[in-house]
């Protein structure tokens, strides 16, 4: 199964659309706000408004054989530690070997934003090259656990 966290998820439709081409379930997770896709192997669940519903909704259910996409890094740490594939946004995988470097970064990145209140966010933009990564390497991962 594949499992989305859809809340600000810019490649939701290259899921449904590769997902769709692997007939694989999938779980598209967010607080509301998304159109019901019409696609029997999309299902859309809607969650209780608060911090981070979403992602122990998502977090309970993954295990081996799962397909998580997020860019959550917290919620990707508890997927791998469940044992199932972890994609960002970008095709970037999280695993075993770089899920805690992704976490201390995470973190330290947060520290330097709370003791400089006037630091920019940093972020780069999503880019047609990261949308073309990330279906590249869903397909290699659907091959891999199909």
């Amino acid at each position: 199964m594949i499992y989305v966290d859809a809340d600000a998820c810019p490649v939701k439709a290259e899921v449904e659309r590769v997902g769709t081409r692997h007939g694989v379930k999938m779980f598209i997770v967010s607080n509301g706000g998304l159109r019901p896709s019409p696609n029997p192997l999309v299902e859309t669940v809607i969650v209780p408004e608060g911090p981070d519903v979403a992602d122990m909704w998502i977090a309970d259910r993954a295990g081996p054989g799962d397909v998580v996409v997020t860019g959550d890094i917290p919620l990707a740490a508890k997927c791998v530690e469940a044992g199932a594939k972890v994609l960002k946004h970008n095709g970037e995988a999280l695993t075993q070997a770089n899920v805690r470097e992704a976490l201390a970064m995470r973190d330290l990145m947060a520290d330097l934003r709370a003791a400089d209140p006037f630091r920019q966010g940093g972020g780069k933009g999503f880019t047609k090259a990261d949308r073309s990564r990330f279906l590249d390497a869903l397909e290699r991962l659907l091959r891999m656990v199909g």
